[in-house]
């Protein structure tokens, strides 16, 4: 199964998220702030990114934007998660370089849902 890329600050949503994608067979590496993000990204080669955007060292948007100019890891998909779901941080999240966006708390069905569509997406392009 994929491998996915947990960029998450707080200990208990790394530890919810961990557990459940690993229940639904990804392998999950995780990463406790945008910079380890950055340098996971490049080392670990996951299939997808899940980026908390309210990060400590280098906040989620600027470690995306960097993510995506980076040749080697450009091509990652990055989901954004953030508890501070406000009108237009959607289209922020876009703009900075995610592919797609979801709330906290996090309802993990439709994470899933959003992590299987773009995972298929990259396996086509």
């Amino acid at each position: 199964m994929a491998k996915i890329l947990v960029v998450e600050d707080n200990e208990m949503n790394r530890d919810m998220l961990t557990r459940r994608l690993q229940r639904r067979g990804y392998e999950v590496v995780i990463a406790v702030d945008g910079a380890e993000g950055l340098a996971m990204a490049q080392s670990e080669s996951p299939a997808l990114v899940l980026m908390d955007i309210s990060l400590p060292v280098l906040d989620g948007w600027e470690a995306t934007r960097r993510l995506k100019m980076a040749p080697e890891t450009k091509s990652i998909p990055v989901i954004a998660l953030t508890a501070h779901a406000m009108s237009g941080d959607r289209e922020r999240c876009i703009e900075a370089g995610c592919d797609d966006f979801d709330t906290k708390p996090v309802e993990i069905a439709r994470l899933v849902g959003k992590i299987e569509a773009l995972l298929q997406r990259s396996k086509m392009q």
